[in-house]
């Protein structure tokens, strides 16, 4: 089973994405922040994340950059969820290291399709 983890400030977001993600059978895990995010990375490198941008303590842009800095850090498929929707904060976040981007808010077709255009299903 492949692992997502879900990482944003907003529980009711978080809940959201875990019911879509583990219909489509995702083992999931959850941070409230980028530090939380990064921490848990560095037990056990996921094969998707899903990230918003704007949070407290680490916003989403400089945990992408600090996972991709990590050792093994460039393996999983980022996918950006997020009302960020201009298109300098969408290429900020593919130069990043973002695979894919997602605006809020979503439904279970919106992350379907985009985690079956980055090859997660």
């Amino acid at each position: 089973m492949k692992q997502c983890l879900v990482v944003d400030d907003s529980s009711v977001i978080r809940k959201v994405a875990r019911r879509i993600l583990e219909d489509m059978n995702f083992e999931i895990t959850e941070a409230e922040d980028g530090q939380k995010a990064l921490d848990e990375c560095r037990k056990t490198m996921p094969d998707a994340i899903l990230l918003d941008w704007n949070m407290p303590v680490m916003d989403g842009l400089e945990f992408l950059t600090s996972l991709r800095a990590e050792e093994g850090g460039e393996n999983p498929i980022v996918v950006f969820c997020t009302t960020e929707n201009d298109v300098a904060h969408i290429a900020r976040a593919i130069r990043a290291g973002a695979n894919e981007y997602i605006m809020k808010p979503f439904d279970r077709e919106i992350v379907e399709a985009k985690f079956q255009e980055v090859g997660l299903i």
